[in-house]
């Protein structure tokens, strides 16, 4: 990026710094709204369908877990990692993930919309139809994984990476950027949204697939050059 006539750098993304303590089995028959878990290591377990509304999880790992239809909306999930989870419809919207490492995740239409994300890390798995609408994201890296049409329609983002990662169909529509990374995604479909990307950093290779679309926002029509009359 260049700004009066001085080379800027893309500032990076702070990363989670976990430091998880001694892990405690849980042992509970079924998450509660409202609940209050610290310590805590829930591992190898179907938690479909339970209701965590509100829940406060800190310095927790959740490994290996099933997480279908799961309710989480304005659950905090502080300080924790969750590794290998899986589901469809897991709903997390309105919550809020601070110092939390997703690795391997295997999940579909997860919501998350107006959800806040501070220092997390994705890593590695797929995620179909992920849901951040209106989400809050600041240091915010996405890493080695796949994002099958997710949307991130109206969201911030500041301070976001894209690393090695596969953005299929993804939705940028009305979304407000400040020092997103888009340059090392290793595939950039993008739907909608494309004028969003105003505070977006993308390498010369990623314009040059991106001109049509940019073409056509701007009302630009990309014609062939006319065939040269023949000579009399």
């Amino acid at each position: 990026m260049v700004r009066n006539g001085r080379q800027q750098s893309v500032k990076v993304a702070r990363r989670p710094e976990l430091r998880l303590p001694d892990l405690t089995a849980w042992e509970g028959p079924e998450l509660e709204p409202d609940g209050d878990y610290d310590g805590l290591e829930f591992a190898d377990l179907d938690l479909a369908g339970q209701e965590g509304a509100g829940a406060r999880f800190m310095d927790c790992a959740v490994r290996r877990c099933a997480l279908d239809e799961a309710g989480l909306a304005k659950a905090r999930i502080l300080d924790s990692v969750l590794e290998g989870v899986r589901g469809v419809g897991t709903d997390l919207s309105g919550a809020s993930l601070r110092d939390v490492e997703l690795v391997d995740a295997r999940l579909g239409g997860v919501q998350l919309h107006g959800a806040g994300l501070e220092r997390v890390v994705v890593r590695g798995g797929k995620i179909d139809y992920l849901n951040l609408r209106k989400a809050r994201l600041r240091d915010v890296v996405f890493e080695g994984c796949v994002l099958v049409e997710p949307d991130f329609a109206g969201a911030v983002l500041e301070r976001v990476e894209f690393r090695d990662c596969a953005l299929r169909g993804v939705d940028f529509s009305g979304v407000r950027m400040a020092d997103v990374d888009l340059r090392e995604a290793a595939v950039l479909e993008i739907a909608r949204g494309v004028d969003a990307l105003a505070g977006a950093v993308i390498s010369p290779a990623q314009l040059f697939d991106l001109a049509p679309a940019l073409a056509s926002q701007l009302g630009v029509r990309v014609v062939p050059e006319p065939e040269p009359e023949p000579e009399p």
